[in-house]
């Protein structure tokens, strides 16, 4: 079982021949998106020059995708986790420069643990072609394959 990532989702929507060609390949797997990457698409279409093309599109997507997960209390367990790994991991070393601390200065962004966070939840093979997220790479229960 998969679930894309935003930029993932992206490339379908705009026609990617390697996306598409993947999908043909596994049919009858199951594809998933969560609720981050939705809201992610959503705002894209209502910033976008052509809103009402945009959702169509979009939704269009929501209704080929197998399930859109949510976030629920253990995706925010597995959330709190994630992220006090990847801080002790990459963060700095002194405790009184913690306080201020922001995980974005590392690289991540809340929204691609979220959407890790899910993957480990549901033991989805997490698609994406975001750096960021493949240096997630090696996080225990985390699968990711760039398509």
């Amino acid at each position: 079982m998969y679930m894309l990532d935003t930029n993932v989702c992206i490339r379908l929507m705009g026609g990617n021949p390697a996306i598409q060609q993947r999908i043909k390949m596994i049919k009858g797997t199951t594809i998933n998106i969560n609720v981050i990457v939705a809201g992610e698409l959503l705002y894209g279409a209502y910033k976008s020059s052509r809103v009402t093309e945009n959702l169509n599109t979009i939704y269009t997507l929501f209704d080929a995708v197998s399930e859109i997960h949510i976030v629920d209390t253990e995706t925010m367990n597995i959330y709190g986790m994630l992220k006090a790994e990847l801080v002790e991991r990459f963060g700095p070393k002194d405790k009184t420069r913690l306080r201020n601390f922001r995980i974005e200065s590392i690289g991540f962004m809340d929204n691609d643990l979220w959407i890790a966070s899910v993957a480990i939840q549901h033991d989805l093979i997490l698609v994406s072609a975001d750096t960021d997220i493949m240096r997630l790479n090696g996080i225990e229960g985390l699968k990711i394959e760039n398509w």
